[in-house]
């Protein structure tokens, strides 16, 4: 997985194709695809030691498991001094600040507008599922870590999360009766129920579906992005490409930081708005 600068990712870069023995773009894949390494190139490499079999399924923890076990510790320490900070002053300051300003946008401007007076209920799942993927986002973008958001596994994960929530906070709101009648439009002729229920059935699924494929899309298409930039130096096995693709590949980089933002406060804004819509349903 691609993680840090251009500039920390040159040398791994060169010893990679070298080791290949030919220019090709196997080095990208080895780099954005999971693994049981921990790359520090050049100064090394941690293999994660086997853990035993449970009933058959080996659970082994890969690079991104690592690095969500990181994720989710860092969320708990810091939320947890925030918290701490936050009883003990009447005014915030500093950090405990910063992360207020982040939960108070949240509240005001995703959860209220979708979930009306029952947000109170879900903004605890939304502002965890904000945090987690924000962190994710920014560890990719740090030296020698690795980006758990550009895995289709992780991002379904989270997706059918939302999924749940959707349909659990639907049926608690309108009754299992109720909220299944609220999915087919009101008013329709009796004979197009043959047609739309099938395709409001469908609907449920496709959007945990964008959900996943969204994040996950986006978070590996700027980090191959990153890493072809930096490859056409050794493709083309010339320096002076350098002065190209090095503009280019900052300039991206600059951009992920961006994409990072933007992609935990869409993912979290589209969850409020599927959970919104299961819970006020249109009748």
């Amino acid at each position: 997985m691609f993680s840090g600068t251009a500039v920390d990712k040159l040398s791994s870069a060169g010893d990679t194709l070298h080791s290949a023995g030919k220019n090709d773009s196997g080095w990208i894949m080895h780099h954005i695809t999971d693994s049981r390494v921990l790359d520090f190139q050049p100064f090394g490499e941690i293999h994660i030691p086997q853990f035993p079999v449970v009933f058959g399924v080996d659970i082994t923890p890969t690079k991104h498991v690592v690095y969500m076990w990181l994720a989710s510790v860092l969320i708990i320490l810091i939320f947890g001094f925030v918290a701490g900070k936050y009883k003990k002053t009447l005014i915030p300051t500093g950090i405990v600040n910063f992360f207020e300003v982040i939960i108070v946008f949240i509240r005001d401007e995703i959860a209220r507008p979708t979930l009306g007076h029952n947000y109170a209920k879900f903004l605890p799942y939304l502002l965890t599922v904000f945090f987690f993927i924000l962190f994710g986002n920014f560890l990719g973008l740090l030296p020698y870590s690795a980006t758990f958001t550009s895995n289709i596994a992780v991002t379904a994960t989270l997706a059918t999360f939302t999924f749940i929530i959707t349909q659990l906070g639907g049926i608690r709101s309108n009754g299992l009766i109720g909220y299944m009648k609220g999915l087919v439009p009101h008013g329709i002729p009796s004979w197009m129920l043959v047609i739309m229920i099938p395709v409001e059935i469908l609907g449920l699924f496709t959007r945990p579906f964008a959900l996943a494929i969204r994040l996950f899309a986006n978070m590996i298409a700027g980090h191959t992005v990153i890493l072809a930039l930096i490859g056409l130096i050794f493709f083309m096995q010339t320096i002076f490409v350098a002065f190209i693709s090095i503009p280019f590949t900052l300039f991206v980089y600059m951009l992920e930081i961006l994409v990072a933002l933007i992609q935990a406060y869409i993912f979290t804004m589209l969850s409020s708005l599927f959970i919104g819509m299961a819970v006020h349903q249109e009748h």
